[in-house]
């Protein structure tokens, strides 16, 4: 379980935990970094990792264009 506590403008996570944590597949959050969406903190180091801020402020625009107001909504 990925943990949401703690200063998460420092917090970074894996594409698997941003997934997990936004309640989307991997895809998706390949698919946001694509799209310019996201940006890793780390770029051409790796795999890359993403602010923890950064991805729930992309879910919650996604979920209020996508007109839902919970996680629970696409589950």
């Amino acid at each position: 379980m990925v943990e949401l506590d703690g200063d998460l403008t420092r917090k970074t996570w894996t594409v698997a935990e941003a997934a997990e944590a936004a309640g989307v597949g991997r895809d998706v959050i390949y698919q946001w970094k694509r799209r310019g969406k996201l940006t890793p903190v780390n770029p051409g180091r790796g795999w890359p990792r993403f602010r923890a801020l950064d991805v729930l402020k992309v879910e919650a625009a996604t979920r209020e264009r996508a007109h839902r107001s919970q996680l629970s909504d696409a589950a």
